[in-house]
């Protein structure tokens, strides 16, 4: 019974000093967001080699679809998003905001673009692999119902197939928008893909073939920076007629560092940090590039980038950060 009592209270003094210790405000690992795509994995480890090398934080990374991280930032179950595509989820994104769940630190990279891409040698033609031009005059979006032959349905014959976004994204349903808005239904099937890695597969398949391909991207990835690929043209951004139809270009997109709103009294020189944290696409690209080309993983690729770029990254921290970081790169 006395063995029993003593557990009992040993117990209830653990839970006691676990709630202690969560009530201070204070974290021992911070927790990052992977939504699902390359790019935001890297930052994730960039920032977390130097959090953890620099400041003494553990870090982890909580995959999931956009909707559940940006849930479990609100929550705090996630402590930090890398990479939030502010114009791809606004009115989530503004919510959150103005309800003081979450905080907006600094603006990753700002020079992104997105929409419906097609290799270049489609348009262009690609002398040297001896392609000549599928669809010399496409340019729009629009056009693309003229061209349904380029664009073959392997399950449906006589009909083009483009390829959305991965399903579960929120640019999903903007896709479904432009499909609708400019009338491809009558000429193109909408393809749902189950993920990115479906997408880089089938482009990839059509690229090496120099067949007709199109379909929903972004940059920065490693797709845009190993393969030619054209931007389709849309109606310069109009944020009335995007709001009731989606029918024009993509907005600018700020890709943003959000934090939990607890996250700078708990962390207050990592959030002074990750402030100061600001890339681009093109540098992005690199490690992407260098992860496509090497086999790499996305932290191998983080720590190549770290090692090129010792000189952004090292105005980002206080010397003595910078320099227990360089330590632990060598």
């Amino acid at each position: 019974m006395k063995k029993l009592l003593f557990a009992l209270m040993t117990a209830s003094f653990l839970v006691l000093a676990a709630c202690g210790d969560s009530s201070d405000g204070e974290i021992d690992t911070i927790v990052f967001t992977d939504a699902g795509w390359d790019s935001v994995n890297v930052h994730n480890y960039i920032a977390g080699k130097i959090i953890e090398e620099g400041y003494g934080y553990d870090t982890d990374i909580t995959s999931g679809s956009t909707a559940a991280t940006m849930q479990g930032l609100k929550d705090g179950d996630i402590n930090v998003n890398m990479e939030v595509w502010t114009d791809n989820i606004r009115e989530l994104y503004e919510e959150l905001t103005e309800n003081g769940d979450i905080e907006t630190l600094s603006v990753n990279f700002d020079d992104n673009n997105q929409g419906i891409y097609v290799p270049a040698y489609v348009i262009e033609g690609d002398p040297e692999r001896g392609i000549e031009p599928l669809a010399p005059d496409l340019k729009t979006v629009e056009d693309l119902k003229k061209y349904p032959e380029v664009f073959e349905d392997p399950e449906d014959p006589g009909k083009g197939r483009l390829i959305n976004a991965p399903s579960g994204w929120e640019v999903e349903q903007a896709i479904n928008d432009k499909f609708d808005f400019y009338g491809l239904d009558e000429t193109f099937n909408n393809f749902s893909p189950g993920s990115d890695s479906a997408i880089i597969t089938d482009l990839a398949r059509a690229y090496e073939a120099g067949e007709g391909w199109v379909g929903y991207y972004w940059s920065p990835t490693a797709i845009t920076a190993k393969y030619d690929l054209i931007l389709l043209e849309e109606a310069p951004y109009d944020e009335a007629i995007w709001e009731e139809s989606r029918g024009t270009e993509f907005p600018p997109n700020d890709v943003v560092i959000s934090v939990h709103s607890d996250f700078p009294e708990q962390a207050p020189e990592v959030t002074e940090f990750l402030e100061q944290y600001e890339t681009s696409s093109a540098l992005t690209e690199e490690a992407l590039e260098y992860m496509e080309d090497n086999g790499a993983s996305t932290e191998e690729a983080a720590l190549w980038w770290m090692q090129e770029h010792e000189d952004i990254w090292t105005e980002w921290v206080p010397d003595d950060v910078a320099q227990d970081v360089l330590d632990s790169l060598e």
